[in-house]
Parts: structure tokens; C-alpha cells; sequence
């Protein structure tokens, strides 16, 4: 069963704006960049992922993307999110995906078997499998079988509101609570609590670690 992981980007030096206090322009783009390259990495050991597409309005992000064997597409139009998951989607549902893993690449922890996990939630469907963040408000991995059967509604409180449409939509839902699948980088408070995990990130330097006092 064909199954395509979509990891939206944006721009290097736009994204994690909340992080601005404690870390640079240039140390935000460098810890994006990481973030990006570790997400990559990680799905790329997951034999059931035929691929990854990888949503973005970062011409570089997506050279990068292609660079580490992921397929790309453009962000067009104003920033919104879930349109831009939702035209992902629709690509891959051209190459007759049957299920999609949408996951932000803003969790630093996360590892081939929290990825795995996921997916062994996902057979039998329809089914959405949906991993919360450690807050219990925000989505930080989904999985949607077969592709396309929910609307997608990321954002503030989004955990809540894809439960809800999962079980609009006739759909079994599955729950994933992982500890590194709960941890994504929002806060200073987020990178104090992944300080040992951010020094294995690839190419990202210890000096925003010495910033915020970690």
C-alpha cells in the first residue's frame, strides 16, 4: 500500500518567527536548515515511504530537498498552510498514493521508530492516525488512509479539530503519544528541553546552544 510522506518547509529564515528572542535570523535559518536534513533523514529509513514530497516557497529548501532524494513541490500564492498540504496531496494522489504521513519538520528527537510507530496504527482504514504535541493542542505528525479523506486543519488548536474531522469522516482514529513526537520546537522553553537532541542535528552549530544559556 503506496504511501508518500508530505513535509511542508518554510522559508529557512521565516520559520520558528517565536524563537526570535533568544536566537538570530541567521541562527533560526541554520536550525531550520538541520531540522529539515534530520526530517529528511530520518523518513528516508522507513521502507513502507515510497517517497517524500517535500511543500515549500524556499527555492532553497527545495533544491535541498531534491538534493537528499526528496520530490518537491511550489508553494504558490500567499503562505496558507493547509492549502499548501492539500495541493501536495493532490499530487500525490496523481501517482495513486494511498495514504500520506503529514509531518512538520520541527521535531528534533524524532527517530525511525517514532515514524514507524505511526504507520503500524495505520492499516485497516479509513483511519487517521494523529500524534499530538506535548501541549495537547497542536498536530505534530499525521496520517491520513486512504489520502484525501479529511480536510486538512493545521494551526492553533489543530489536535482537537482533526480529531473531530476524522470522525466526520467515517474514519477509525488512531492516537500516537510518543515523547519525541510530542516535542517540537516552538518556545525557548522547546529548545532547553531538546538540548542534548540539537547537538546531534546535522551541520547545526553549538553557538545558538551557548545563547540560550544550554
Amino acid at each position: 500500500m503506496t504511501l508518500w510522506a508530505i513535509v511542508p518547509i518554510k522559508p529557512f529564515r521565516h520559520g520558528k518567527s517565536r524563537l526570535a528572542g533568544v536566537l538570530s535570523d541567521a541562527e533560526r535559518a541554520a536550525l531550520n536548515h538541520s531540522l529539515m536534513i534530520n526530517t529528511l533523514q530520518v523518513l528516508a529509513t522507513v521502507p513502507e515511504i515510497e517517497y517524500t514530497l517535500v511543500v515549500s516557497r524556499d527555492q532553497q529548501a527545495l533544491a535541498i530537498a531534491r538534493e537528499h532524494g526528496a520530490r518537491t513541490v511550489q508553494e504558490q500564492g500567499s503562505p496558507q498552510l493547509n492549502l499548501a498540504l492539500a495541493r501536495a496531496t493532490v499530487v500525490a494522489l496523481g501517482h495513486a498514493v494511498r495514504q500520506v504521513l503529514v509531518l512538520p519538520a520541527d521535531l528534533p528527537l524524532l527517530t525511525r521508530e517514532d515514524v514507524q510507530a505511526v504507520i503500524d496504527r495505520s492499516s485497516q482504514p479509513p483511519v487517521v492516525v494523529i500524534a499530538p504535541d506535548r501541549r495537547g493542542h497542536g498536530t505534530n505528525a499525521m496520517l491520513v488512509n486512504p489520502a484525501g479523506r479529511i480536510h486538512y486543519s493545521f494551526g492553533a488548536g489543530s489536535f482537537e479539530r482533526h480529531c473531530a474531522l476524522a470522525r466526520k469522516a467515517g474514519a477509525r482514529l488512531e492516537i500516537c503519544e510518543r515523547p519525541n513526537l510530542a516535542l517540537d520546537l516552538d518556545l525557548p522553553e522547546d529548545l532547553v528541553l531538546v538540548k542534548d537532541g540539537l547537538e546531534s542535528l546535522p551541520e547545526y552549530h553549538s553557538s545558538s546552544m551557548e545563547i540560550i544559556g544550554v
